[in-house]
C-alpha cells in the first residue's frame, strides 16, 4: 500500500512497532537489532526493503531514498530502547564478508575498497552519526538526491548504535579487470572465485581466517563491540545405518571459526560481545527454497518434496557445539 520503505510513513509504523515491542520485553531482552542485514538493500531491494520498481524510475534514487528512511528509523529505535530501558543494547547488522583485491593491481585493490564501501556505508551512518563524503559524491556523480530533514540528520548524530553484529559465511574477491567474470555460487554476494579457499557443496567459499580479518576491520574502523550472530556451515546431512548424523564437516567448520574468533579477541584485542550460528535446527534454506541445504544442529525428517515425518534427531554437532557452550570455548583446541 505504501510502497514499502520508500514511504516515509515507515518510521511511524517502526516507531510504534519499536515502542510496544520493547515496552512488553523490558527487563526480558537486553540486546536488539533495528534491521537484518540491512545492506541487502543494494542487492536484494525487495527483501531488504519492500521495494517494487516502476518502469524508467531511477532505481538507485528509490533505494537509498529507502536507505535513508530506514537509517532514521534505526536512530529512531536507539532512542526509544534507551528511554525505555536504560540497559537496553541496541546494534545494527551487516552481511559481512571483507572484499580482497584479485591481485596487487592498483585497480584490484581500488575494486576491494569500493565494494567495502557499498556494505559499510550503512554501518558508518549507524555507527558514526553522519553521511560519508565518498557516498555524497557517489550521489552527486549518479543524479541522485535523497530527501532529508535536519531534524533526521540530528538523529543519526545523536543516537548511533551501541553494537555492530554481522553474519559472516565468507569472503569475497573484487577485480577492476571486467575480463574477471568466473564467479563463486554464493548467496546474494556471488564473488570472483579464490584459488586458496576450498568451497562447500553450494560454492560457498571456507574461509575462517577470513573471519578475523572481518573482525578487525570493523573494530579498526569504529571502535563499538561486536556480535556475530550468523555463521555456519550448509550441507546435505545423510542419516547412516543407525539413524545418526555424523557431521565432522560442521564441527571443523565451526571449529575454525571459533578459533579465527579467539585469536582476534586474544591476539588482536577486538571486542566481542556474542556468537550464535545459523542455526540451531533444520530449514528451508532462504538462499535455495532447499530443505536438503542444512545447517542445524538439529536434524529434521524433511526432503525437498515436503516428504518426511517432521521427526527430529540431534546429530554429532549438537553434543559437540553443547560443550563448546559449557566451556566458552575452551573445548575448541
Amino acid at each position: 500500500q505504501y510502497g514499502g520503505w520508500r514511504s516515509r510513513k515507515m518510521l511511524e509504523f517502526y516507531e510504534r512497532l519499536c515502542r510496544t515491542l520493547f515496552t512488553r520485553y523490558k527487563g526480558l531482552v537486553k540486546y536488539w537489532l533495528t534491521f537484518n542485514e540491512i545492506n541487502m538493500i543494494l542487492h536484494a531491494p525487495f527483501m531488504g526493503a519492500g521495494l517494487c520498481f516502476e518502469e524508467g524510475e531511477n532505481e538507485e534514487q528509490v533505494k537509498y531514498q529507502a536507505a535513508h528512511h530506514e537509517l532514521v528509523a534505526s536512530a529512531i529505535a536507539t532512542k526509544l530502547a534507551h528511554e525505555i530501558d536504560p540497559n537496553n543494547k541496541v546494534g545494527c547488522m551487516l552481511a559481512a564478508g571483507q572484499n580482497y583485491p584479485h591481485t596487487c593491481a592498483p585497480r584490484d585493490v581500488w575494486a576491494g575498497l569500493e565494494e567495502d564501501r557499498k556494505n559499510y556505508f550503512f554501518i558508518d551512518v549507524q555507527a558514526r552519526g553522519e553521511y560519508p563524503n565518498y557516498a555524497k559524491k557517489e550521489w552527486e556523480r549518479q543524479g541522485i538526491t535523497v530527501e532529508m530533514t535536519e531534524q533526521d540528520l540530528q538523529l543519526l548524530k545523536d543516537y548511533t548504535v551501541d553494537f555492530i553484529s554481522f553474519s559472516y559465511y565468507a569472503s569475497r574477491v573484487a577485480s577492476g579487470d571486467p575480463a574477471e567474470r568466473e564467479k563463486t555460487a554464493g548467496n546474494i554476494f556471488a564473488s570472483l572465485k579464490n584459488p586458496y579457499l576450498e568451497s562447500s557443496e553450494w560454492g560457498w567459499q571456507i574461509d575462517p581466517l577470513g573471519l578475523r580479518i572481518t573482525l578487525n576491520t570493523i573494530w579498526d574502523r569504529y571502535q563499538k563491540p561486536m556480535f556475530i550472530v550468523e555463521n555456519g556451515l550448509g550441507a546435505v546431512d545423510t542419516p547412516n545405518e543407525a539413524g545418526e548424523i555424523e557431521d565432522d564437516y560442521r564441527i571443523d567448520y565451526l571449529a575454525a571459526h571459533i578459533k579465527a574468533m579467539r585469536d582476534a579477541i586474544h591476539e588482536d584485542g577486538i571486542v566481542l560481545w556474542g556468537y550464535t550460528t545459523w542455526g540451531c535446527i533444520d530449514l528451508v534454506s532462504a538462499g535455495t527454497g532447499e530443505m536438503k541445504k542444512r545447517y542445524g544442529f538439529i536434524y529434521v525428517d524433511r526432503d525437498n518434496e515436503g516428504k518426511g515425518t517432521l521427526a527430529r534427531s540431534r546429530k554429532k554437532s549438537f553434543y559437540w557445539y553443547k560443550e563448546v557452550i559449557a566451556t566458552n570455548g575452551a573445548s575448541v583446541k
